[in-house]
């Protein structure tokens, strides 16, 4: 068991995703990886060599961490392998397109379960694994700089990331309070690998919307978390990686 090398746990990392970027750029600073994936095994087992390949101590783990008892074992499994955990990336999330008419109680039900209570559940756990160890840790979670603005065809998406920066600053209270060396901060991108199915219209809409007028990459958000992990000065914040979008009215 390595109990020297700082050990980063990123959800959602499984597939070529923000998450996916994020680990990688974790693995260069140093960091063993624990790589979480819900259904994406291929892709996750896939990842993991390739990690491997690059000299990065890496290991996969399956949960769903919408369950309460998954979100802990999942904690638990990451510090039994590694023996402590350094730093959580809320990564893993799922952002349904879907028109007003046409959203049910259960795409608002799965949209927080998801986005939301698995956040909360992993960072609690985590969290309290961190409070315990004299070097402490650091969470990241990830928001969404739309929800101060949201767009068409994501009404059950963004109220589950709306809660994200509320969360946030309640953990850092939390688990700050309880050892000053755990901190809680979130990113809220902006167009960032927008979705697939996203019509070229849009994206070309959303990019224009910009100050900086292009679209944001992984590692812009990559870069954003390992600022926030090594300001050790810097807790209880929601950080916008949206090359202006918040704050830029285009049509004005």
């Amino acid at each position: 068991m390595s109990t020297a090398k700082r050990v980063a746990l990123i959800t959602g990392s499984g597939k070529k995703r923000i998450g996916w970027h994020v680990a990688r750029a974790l693995g260069q600073k140093g960091y063993a990886l624990a790589l979480h994936y819900r259904s994406s095994q291929a892709e996750a087992m896939e990842t993991v060599a390739e990690f491997r390949a690059l000299g990065f101590e890496a290991e996969a783990y399956q949960a769903d961490l919408a369950d309460e008892a998954a979100a802990r074992q999942l904690v638990q499994h990451v510090l039994q392998r590694f023996g402590r955990l350094d730093v959580l990336v809320n990564c893993a999330a799922a952002w349904p397109r879907k028109a007003l008419e046409s959203v049910a109680a259960q795409d608002v039900r799965e949209a927080f379960e998801i986005n939301t209570l698995g956040t909360f559940l992993c960072s609690q756990h985590a969290g309290l694994a961190m409070v315990k160890q004299p070097e402490g840790g650091c969470i990241i979670t990830l928001g969404d700089w739309a929800t101060i603005r949201p767009y068409r065809h994501y009404a059950a998406y963004f109220p589950s990331k709306g809660a994200i920066p509320t969360l946030t600053r309640t953990l850092a209270v939390e688990l700050g309070t309880r050892n000053p060396k755990v901190r809680v901060n979130g990113i809220l991108p902006g167009p960032v690998m927008l979705p697939p199915d996203l019509p070229d219209a849009e994206r070309q809409e959303a990019i224009a919307a910009t100050l900086v007028k292009k679209e944001g990459s992984p590692e812009h958000v990559a870069h954003a978390v390992l600022f926030l992990i090594e300001n050790d000065f810097i807790t209880g914040v929601n950080l916008p990686v949206d090359g202006g979008r918040s704050i830029y009215a285009s049509d004005s």
